[in-house]
């Protein structure tokens, strides 16, 4: 097929094929596209991210935090009182990586028991090599 399918134009992609895996590396990380979802119902603060997102840590919290922002897909605004009030905000980028991978995020909710179940058949199979 060409690079425009049913009428859609295609960007060119950047001459450096390392350029799109960094890119999609956001949307392949385990836990960038947790965060951006629950930030799609708005600002949070760290805290409730904390708890919205089951079993990071502090640590990889603030990490994937900090690249997100470097990348342009969160914004962080620090209001000066005591103690400090840190919020966190999809920027319009954000916004944009959220309607694309809804449907990514839909589809592994809806599968999960499946994928569960086809994972235990595999492991008790008698012909399942080890890693």
């Amino acid at each position: 097929m060409n690079g425009a399918e049913g009428g859609e134009s295609r960007a060119a992609l950047p001459e450096d094929p390392c350029q799109v895996r960094e890119v999609l590396g956001i949307v392949g990380d385990k836990w960038s596209l947790l965060i951006v979802r629950h930030l799609s119902e708005g600002p949070r603060r760290f805290t409730e991210l904390k708890r919205a997102v089951d079993g990071i840590s502090q640590r990889m919290l603030t990490v994937t935090l900090r690249g997100l922002e470097r990348d342009g897909i969160l914004t962080r605004t620090v209001r000066n009182v005591m103690p400090p009030h840190v919020s966190y905000e999809l920027t319009p980028m954000g916004w944009a990586l959220r309607r694309a991978t809804a449907p990514l995020l839909e589809w592994s909710i809806t599968h999960l028991t499946h994928i569960d179940a086809a994972r235990a058949e595999y492991d008790a199979r008698p012909d399942t090599p080890s890693a």
